[in-house]
């Protein structure tokens, strides 16, 4: 998607879903220089049923983590097999998605280009390369750029970001060699979303 219309998704479901993340952490973020939906009748948003709340946060799950609608009923279905809640079991899967794990380590300024990386075989897991931005990591995994792509732009940028950055407590980082680790499930997550909503959405 382009930068555009990434910023209309974002207005559109009214909430910062850091699709382009460093520039949503600024005032030129799209949802406080413009905190309406886009288009004419913007600024009067219209009151939504429990059914249009529903999807909306369905949306907004999908958009944050960059997911297909295929992709969100798989994890959904995972999540409902397990033995923890729903929508506690949902997050941890989400969370621990390979190209989310990349993202929070911050070794990429966003997911989407997490993914990317991913995709393109610059991410190892445990000294393996990688090509699938969904795969799930585990707490002992070790997450690190290929040998051969130190010098990416993305990588290369990294080691300025890192020295200011601390990633999320289930998560370890040695910044000098940019590795990470995931050191324990996924916890202590701050949601832009009502995942009870997206449960309720998938579970009519």
């Amino acid at each position: 998607m382009s930068r555009r219309i990434l910023e209309k998704t974002e207005r559109r479901l009214g909430a910062k879903l850091f699709l382009k993340a460093e520039r949503c952490l600024s005032a030129k973020c799209a949802e406080v220089k413009k905190p309406y939906a886009p288009g004419q009748h913007g600024k009067g948003r219209r009151r939504q049923g429990e059914y249009g709340k529903q999807m909306a946060e369905k949306q907004k799950v999908r958009f944050t983590y960059g997911l297909t609608e295929a992709e969100m009923k798989k994890a959904f279905s995972k999540s409902e097999q397990s033995k923890e809640p729903t929508d506690v079991a949902l997050v941890k899967i989400l969370e621990s998605r390979l190209d989310n794990v990349v993202f929070q380590l911050g070794l990429a300024p966003s997911r989407r280009m997490a993914s990317q990386l991913v995709g393109h075989g610059h991410i190892t897991v445990n000294g393996r390369k990688t090509t699938i931005p969904s795969m799930r990591v585990r707490p002992g995994d070790k997450i690190a750029f290929r040998k051969e792509s130190a010098d990416h732009p993305v990588a290369k940028a990294a080691e300025t970001r890192l020295k200011q950055y601390e990633p999320p407590t289930w998560l370890k980082l040695d910044k000098e060699k940019m590795i990470g680790e995931m050191v324990s499930e996924p916890k202590d997550i701050d949601l832009p979303f009502d995942l009870e909503l997206v449960v309720n959405f998938y579970s009519k």
